[in-house]
């Protein structure tokens, strides 16, 4: 593989060694989106779009970082972790930082990273890059680590080095992925469990807006905050039980909710109803039936255009392209939403013909191109 060849080089050039290798993918999710910070489930899988790490421990103190893509370096210590103005290197260095507040590190590393996954196009690049530099130090210097906490050390890493408030889904997806299974992960208990996705005769594509609309971050804040108004209005009804939208039922939103606050109403729904259709779909799966699968993320979809109200024209073209297609068997917008990716389930034999007629229907409705990306359900993060 090209990018493999690259680093590989790269590293043997910039440090006179051979290198270990690391493969830490990007995601998708299935279906279950804006329920991952309700308490609630997702459905995510690990693909072969890659960050590729080529990594070394060192003698001393120091670390030296290279992005291959970027033709960027980063040059720092073990004993003076503090935020880059590179942000890329903010990622490497927020893991390093997180396991040193639980252990101490014996030497420095060595990194060339390069990838294959689209930028901007929501795929987790981020969690991917951040899973690998916790593997290559667990698997360098032996420190024992177990998978799980290394995806909860990547997320803090996140949420406090590098300022960003993700939710759990992309680093345990990637990192706990396995080939050919989807994985249904509980929000609340980090219970997890695998499911098939049979995916003989069918590929993953992912249609690419190429928009992302301003209002993706406040909205997004926006959407947390209803769904927590609506879970107040409950619980001061039915009492302390009532923790998060994972508590609620419909009938409780019918009863309370929906006359007196018709809004919040909407946005509760979506999420209540979302967390039923995945553990449906799961369901599904494990009855190989992923006709029925593709009617739910159709149905997720208009939930999310509808009464989430986070999709965007693009977007809703897009799922309405592939809708119209008799080779789709299921699309939906993916993601935070306002723009980025849908995630489609196509029949291979019909692969070809619906990416011609994406390509040529998104351009005649908008005036922008799609990117399309096709993917497989890949192994999580591991040493090559």
């Amino acid at each position: 593989m090209q990018v493999l060849e690259t680093i590989t080089s790269a590293f043997r050039g910039t440090f006179g060694e051979t290198p270990t290798l690391i493969q830490s993918p990007g995601r998708v999710n299935l279906i279950g989106e804006h329920t991952d910070y309700n308490e609630g489930f997702v459905l995510p899988a690990a693909i072969d779009k890659a960050i590729y790490l080529a990594v070394g421990p060192r003698n001393d103190q120091k670390l030296h970082f290279v992005s291959a893509d970027l033709n960027s370096t980063y040059q720092g210590s073990l004993t003076d972790i503090r935020r880059s103005g590179k942000g890329w290197a903010n990622y490497l260095l927020g893991v390093i930082d997180q396991i040193q507040k639980e252990m101490s590190l014996p030497g420095g590393l060595n990194v060339v990273f390069g990838g294959t996954i689209p930028i901007g196009s929501g795929l987790s690049s981020s969690a991917a890059l951040e899973n690998g530099v916790a593997v290559a130090l667990n698997h360098l210097y032996k420190l024992g680590m177990e998978r799980v906490p290394m995806a909860l050390l990547s997320q803090r890493a996140e949420n406090q080095f590098v300022g960003v408030q993700c939710g759990i889904m992309d680093q345990f997806a990637s990192m706990m992925g396995q080939e050919g299974q989807v994985i249904k992960l509980d929000c609340r208990s980090l219970e997890y469990a695998y499911a098939p996705l049979a995916m003989d005769g069918f590929r993953i594509v992912l249609c690419d807006s190429r928009v992302k609309h301003s209002l993706a971050s406040t909205e997004y804040n926006t959407r947390r905050e209803e769904c927590e108004a609506g879970v107040a209005i409950v619980r001061a009804s039915v009492g302390d039980q009532v923790r998060s939208l994972r508590d609620v039922t419909m009938d409780m939103l019918n009863r309370y909710v929906r006359d007196q606050e018709p809004l919040l109403y909407k946005r509760c729904a979506y999420v209540v109803l979302e967390n039923q259709r995945l553990l449906n779909g799961v369901a599904d799966l494990e009855a190989g039936n992923i006709e029925a699968f593709g009617q739910r993320m159709y149905e997720s979809h208009e939930g999310l255009s509808k009464w989430y109200e986070v999709s965007c024209p693009e977007l809703d073209i897009l799922e309405d392209i592939a809708r119209a297609h008799p080779g789709v068997l299921g699309a939906r917008m993916m993601g935070g939403g306002f723009g980025g990716c849908t995630i489609n389930l196509v029949r291979e034999d019909a692969l070809a013909d619906f990416e011609a007629v994406v390509q040529r229907e998104y351009l005649e409705r908008t005036g922008q191109e799609t990117l399309l990306h096709e993917c497989r359900i890949e192994a999580g993060t591991h040493v090559v």
